[in-house]
């Protein structure tokens, strides 16, 4: 499995492993199916969250390294 890092996109996040919705969506990003979000990096969508972008992409590959 490839790591996921802030500068990629939502889209390309999902399209690398989908399973990882439930985790952004819990972190309160829950428009990862509008259009917008597709062209977001990572970095982007966690600013717009109030989140630490940091803190997302670790979130998001600790989630792919126990999977």
């Amino acid at each position: 499995m490839a790591k996921i890092t802030k500068d990629m996109t939502i889209g390309e996040i999902l399209r690398t492993d989908e399973t990882v919705a439930p985790v952004l969506m819990s972190m309160g990003m829950h428009c990862l199916g509008c259009p917008a979000p597709q062209a977001e990096t990572l970095a982007e969508a966690a600013m717009v969250h109030g989140l630490d972008a940091d803190v997302v992409e670790a979130a998001v590959n600790q989630y792919l390294e126990q999977k």
